[in-house]
C-alpha cells in the first residue's frame, strides 16, 4: 500500500533543496572544497573580516564546527586569522589573496549556474517565491 505525503508542498521543497545541494556539492568539490568550506569562503567574499560567530550565524553552523573549518581553510592558504584592533579578545577571519583570487574565479560561474536553476521563472514568480520562502523561514526560526 502506498501512502501519500500529507503535505506535498513540503515534500517538493525538501526534494528541491536536496537536489540543489547535491548539484552545488558536485560543482564545489571540483575546486577541492567541501560545501562547508565554500560556504565560509562565500560569506567572507560577500563581507570580509568577520568573527567566527558572525560567519556561523550567516551559514548556520555551530561555532565549534567553524573552528575546524577555519583551520582547514588557513591550512589551504585561503583564509587567515587577524586580531581585532578594537577588541583583542576577538579574532577576525578574512580571505587571503589566494582565497580572494579563487573566489573571483568561482563566484561569477557559480552565480550564473545558480541563476540557471531559476530561468523558468519570470521576475514576478521569482519575487513571489522569495516572499513565500521568507514567510516559511520566519515561521521556522526560533
Amino acid at each position: 500500500m502506498e501512502r501519500l505525503c500529507p503535505n506535498q508542498t513540503f515534500l517538493i521543497l525538501m526534494q528541491t533543496s536536496k537536489s540543489i545541494q547535491e548539484r552545488v556539492r558536485e560543482y564545489i568539490t571540483s575546486y577541492s572544497l567541501s560545501m562547508t568550506e565554500f560556504s565560509v569562503l562565500e560569506a567572507l567574499y560577500q563581507k570580509d573580516m568577520q568573527t567566527i560567530h558572525e560567519i556561523s550565524k550567516r551559514i548556520l553552523i555551530t561555532s565549534g564546527s567553524m573552528t575546524y573549518i577555519i583551520d582547514k581553510l588557513v591550512e589551504k592558504g585561503l583564509a587567515k586569522r587577524t586580531s581585532c584592533p578594537k577588541d583583542r579578545r576577538a579574532i577576525h577571519i578574512a580571505l587571503t589573496d589566494k582565497g580572494d583570487k579563487l573566489l573571483e574565479e568561482i563566484m561569477p560561474k557559480h552565480q550564473k549556474w545558480v541563476d540557471s536553476f531559476f530561468k523558468e521563472l519570470n521576475p514576478v514568480e521569482m519575487e513571489n517565491l522569495k516572499n513565500l520562502l521568507e514567510k516559511i523561514k520566519n515561521k521556522t526560526e526560533k
